[in-house]
């Protein structure tokens, strides 16, 4: 196993820049994703997704960042500004916002190739060997100095990140890659109903992370092609990569934690199912995603603020929280508080309970109101006794979205409130 601490690797990551495609939407997401882009979308207490593989680039030593931003980006671009602005310029450290500006083109980003293609000028200018692609709206941990490296050692001229999925989770979900013996890829189909099985792990198909490490002059050169092609949807999984596999070498890099070689943490929070999920996951014991390695640290920016606060002990107004997460800001004032995660200012009144539910910042949890298996949006304020979650028939009629899985979801504009801008 390499050492990801050793110079070989640190020279790799010096001649690296990274790119984050970070403009999507998120629609399966729905109205949490309204007024804000899936990146930049609230998770774990106090971070946002889009600092999973920012904290990735940093930690592993990559420190010339592109962002690629496109989808009512003004929440994520603040984000950025407030939290991701140290950087030492006058060392060739930085992270940098690239909205779509129509460089080569009239029209906007059409696809995640085209949208690398636009600033294609400002990567070559930095005069990078390697470029890392990389989705800016999943949640992991992953160094990548050690996928650098086997991309180098292999020769490929494009590797491909992927993790092991089972073959039911996969259909119709992922782009899923078949690979030889020496995980070189030989086929890539994007989203199929059918995923080819692993021979090595029955049962599992080797799925697409989204993120790809290419040379850089071998990545300009497909991206020119590619632009000039009219019937391209300009799309790295389903145009780039297909194309290239039979003549060039592509290769898999399986994500698997180094000492266990087990499957390694990673969680596409696409849907309001398994946003919640991935949330709720977080106030186990003992959670997949250590949030508490300070070897790996997830750095993020978060307002000024004072410790979480619970008051009144009372037999029936006690201020508590158990198996929980509180985030900073918080104040506990006489409410119940179980297996949830509250965000920062939180405030849960005299009677009230929330249970197994995600609470983003600045909400309000009105006196006696009741809240189960629930999302709340940020800066929603929950009227007194109100319940949310015990009445899927009449959640929906007051307008709140109930997803496949039970989860509830409520925003301002459900409750009538003034929506944020």
């Amino acid at each position: 196993m390499l050492d990801p601490n050793s110079r070989y690797v640190s020279r790799l990551t010096r001649d690296t820049v990274a790119v984050i495609l970070a403009g999507g939407r998120g629609s399966r997401l729905h109205e949490l994703t309204d007024w804000r882009a899936k990146p930049a979308l609230h998770f774990g207490g106090k971070f946002r997704i889009i600092d999973f593989p920012l904290s990735n680039c940093v930690n592993s030593g990559i420190r010339r960042v592109g962002i690629l931003t496109q989808y009512k980006a003004h929440s994520l671009i603040r984000h950025i500004q407030a939290g991701w602005s140290h950087f030492k310029k006058e060392l060739g450290e930085y992270v940098e916002i690239l909205p779509a500006s129509q460089r080569y083109s009239p029209n906007w980003y059409q696809g995640t190739a085209d949208a690398i293609y636009q600033n294609m000028d400002i990567l070559a200018e930095q005069s990078p060997k390697y470029v890392i692609v990389l989705s800016g709206d999943h949640v992991y941990q992953m160094d990548y100095g050690s996928m650098l490296a086997a991309h180098v050692e292999s020769g490929a001229d494009l590797t491909v990140s992927c993790i092991e999925v089972p073959i039911e989770e996969a259909a119709g979900e992922f782009g899923v890659m078949t690979v030889d013996g020496d995980n070189r890829i030989v086929r890539f189909d994007e989203k199929p109903a059918h995923p080819t099985e692993l021979a090595d792990k029955p049962g599992h198909t080797l799925a697409s992370m989204g993120n790809y490490i290419f040379n850089a002059d071998f990545l300009f050169n497909q991206l020119r092609e590619d632009a000039s092609e009219d019937d391209s949807e300009h799309d790295f999984g389903k145009n780039i990569i297909p194309k290239i596999i039979d003549n060039q070498k592509v290769c898999a890099y399986r994500f698997r934690d180094h000492d266990t070689g087990e499957q390694s943490y990673w969680r596409d929070v696409g849907t309001l199912d398994s946003f919640w999920q991935a949330n709720m996951e977080l106030v186990e014991p003992s959670p997949a995603l250590n949030l508490y390695n300070h070897d790996w640290p997830i750095w993020t920016f978060q307002k000024q603020l004072p410790p979480a606060k619970f008051v009144f002990d009372d037999d029936e107004r006690r201020g508590s929280a158990v198996d929980s997460m509180v985030s900073g800001g918080c104040i506990i004032s006489g409410g119940t508080v179980r297996k949830s995660l509250l965000f920062s200012d939180v405030r849960v009144n005299s009677y009230a309970e929330v249970e197994e539910s995600v609470v983003l910042p600045e909400v309000e949890i009105g006196r006696g109101a009741k809240v189960r298996k629930a999302i709340i949006d940020a800066g929603c304020k929950i009227p007194e006794n109100t319940v949310i979650g015990y009445d899927h028939e009449h959640d929906q009629a007051r307008g709140f979205r109930v997803s496949k899985k039970g989860v509830v979801l409520v925003t301002r504009k459900m409750l009538g409130q003034q929506e944020a801008f």
